[in-house]
């Protein structure tokens, strides 16, 4: 993802639909890049929060975000995962998520949003992830 200038936070989040099979580790990797596409963002000091949101039973999840400069890995824990949807079906839960960022600043620090999107679950078919 590209975000050149400060101007560009809140612009436009990049749209992603992250697939994750029910009751398994699942990880996405977000990587910030400057205008020339091949330099990591500077996102010293950047703090992270993500959150899954699951409008059928108004329930929120809160991700693990570890980062490091220019890119961040959003994981979603099994002992998380298990819990979404709960059929035997192809895709058995469509979740909202998204990854905002507390950018410091003097003054008054910057809130964005740089990715938000859908959680496609598939539903495991291995009783209670047995494993």
């Amino acid at each position: 993802m590209s975000t050149p200038t400060i101007q560009q936070y809140g612009a436009k989040p990049a749209f992603i639909q992250w697939t994750v099979v029910r009751g398994d580790t699942a990880t996405l990797e977000v990587q910030f890049y400057a205008a020339d596409e091949s330099t990591y963002w500077d996102t010293t000091g950047w703090e992270y929060e993500a959150t899954v949101y699951d409008p059928r039973g108004d329930v929120l999840d809160c991700l693990n975000v570890v980062a490091n400069e220019g890119y961040a890995y959003i994981t979603a824990p099994a002992s998380v995962t298990r819990n979404w949807g709960l059929r035997y079906d192809d895709v058995v839960a469509e979740l909202k998520f998204d990854l905002q960022v507390k950018i410091p600043a003097e003054g008054e620090d910057t809130i964005w949003t740089p990715v938000i999107g859908t959680v496609c679950v598939i539903g495991d078919i291995t009783p209670g992830g047995s494993i």
